[in-house]
């Protein structure tokens, strides 16, 4: 984990001798003894004590670090730092650290709480400095039982320590942080929800604006960010925004953890630069097609981004604007693989019952919108559907995106709208029996 300022920098075309800096192959370093013998905790320790820092510096130095967020959006995390109103000494201040992580197809934040801890500690401890919080929540999943007693018992040692709690490190600057496990649902990853389950209450969107920094947790401002965000704020700080900068793609820099399931040989969590390409993932990264079969389909970042057939992805690179261009989104860095023998319509209908399943229901267009799309997709999954039934999934789509209040019903909407058009021939065969058996 540790280097100087000057260390190389590593493009995304030369990933064999990228350096792991998230998730690095260090025995034990969930401990905490372990985990500051190879620099842990020496990125709030200069920020807390030294002259060369104070809230500003360390956001401008994320800032120029290019950090997005890794949580979906990708939104500059130093420009959402800076969001937050001036100080006021008579008004609370908080972070929110997002370990929900409950995208199908996303499971890399689970690998940061589990293997480094204390990172992603130091990330919102860093973080609360950084916007002058003094109280930082961590909202984990409830499906993340075992890891939620894994981070509290390394948060009780980093407690013991002093790095977190009253006067830190003798510098004046107390914190507290505090572990949240949800309830267990999907909505709660939606920013505005995941305050509304911390404050105990049912997890609805909320209208914006007001945005959560200027009305918050318990109405005070507050800023969200991904784990695998915050875990990124210790290295930059402590080799540089200008090292960060210079890993991977031009315009989404650093490190990315990449969570790689479906048909492949070594699926798994990888951490390598932004800008990979896609065929460099699958087949050299995770080995391959299992059983030597033929690529079908990529759905890039998670269930929710929009599919891509294998015609779609020669040259095609994991970030922000590639993806954009090519029809699709980075989202989580969750890559679902699917092989030529994959029944694509049964794969939609999964998909669908589980938005379904999902939507909070405060919204018409989402609670009522996804209902259609699964009765819809799983009529036509059993061989009762109509050529008809593929318009009308795409008009529902229509009346579904950017109607309600958070993005659960676009998330709904997109793996129809782009599964159904990509692969049309596939539901129109699959819809042509009924039409004979009507005959």
């Amino acid at each position: 984990m540790e280097a100087t300022n000057g260390a190389p920098q590593t493009k995304a075309g030369d990933w064999r001798s990228y350096e792991r800096v998230l998730l690095p192959p260090v025995r034990d370093l969930h401990k905490i003894d372990v985990y500051e013998q190879h620099g842990g905790y020496e990125a709030l320790r200069e920020a807390l004590t030294s002259d060369r820092w104070d809230p500003k510096s360390v956001t401008d130095e994320v800032k120029a670090s290019g950090l997005r967020g890794r949580g979906g959006a990708g939104f500059p995390t130093g420009l959402k730092w800076s969001f937050m109103p001036p100080v006021d000494p008579d008004v609370p201040r908080f972070l929110c650290c997002n370990g929900d992580e409950s995208e199908p197809g996303t499971f890399k934040d689970r690998q940061l709480m589990e293997y480094n801890p204390h990172l992603v500690f130091e990330g919102m401890l860093l973080a609360c400095y950084a916007i002058s919080a003094k109280a930082g929540y961590l909202y984990v999943r409830g499906e993340y039982a075992d890891w939620i007693s894994h981070m509290e018992r390394e948060l009780e040692n980093a407690y013991a320590k002093g790095y977190v709690g009253e006067n830190i490190m003798g510098s004046g600057f107390s914190c507290e942080l505090i572990i949240h496990k949800g309830a267990g649902a999907y909505i709660c990853g939606e920013e505005s929800s995941l305050m509304e389950s911390l404050e105990g209450k049912r997890a609805y969107p909320r209208i914006k604006p007001p945005f959560p920094a200027q009305r918050g947790i318990w109405g005070y401002p507050t800023t969200i960010n991904n784990v695998e965000t915050l875990a990124c704020v210790p290295l930059i700080l402590r080799r540089g925004g200008a090292w960060y900068a210079k890993i991977g793609a031009q315009r989404h820099p650093g490190p990315v953890l990449y969570g790689i399931s479906g048909h492949v040989n070594r699926p798994g969590v990888y951490e390598y630069p932004t800008g990979m390409l896609i065929s460099d993932l699958i087949y050299e990264v995770a080995g391959g097609m299992r059983g030597g079969k033929k690529l079908k389909a990529v759905v890039p970042g998670g269930s929710s981004t929009p599919i891509l057939r294998a015609d779609m992805i020669d040259g095609v690179t994991m970030d922000a604007e590639t993806l954009r261009d090519a029809g699709s989104m980075m989202g989580t860095g969750g890559m679902l693989v699917m092989d030529e023998d994959t029944d694509i319509v049964s794969w939609l209908r999964r998909v669908t019952h589980f938005y379904h399943h999902e939507s909070c229901g405060q919204c018409t267009p989402c609670r009522e919108g996804a209902g259609w799309l699964e009765n819809i997709v799983t009529r036509i999954d059993e061989g009762e559907g109509r050529l008809r039934d593929l318009d009308l999934l795409i008009d529902l789509c229509s009346q579904m995106e950017g109607r309600t209040v958070c993005a659960l019903a676009d998330a709904a909407a997109w793996p129809v709208r782009y599964t159904v058009t990509r692969f049309r021939d596939e539901f129109e065969a699959r819809c042509r029996p009924s039409l004979v058996a009507a005959g």
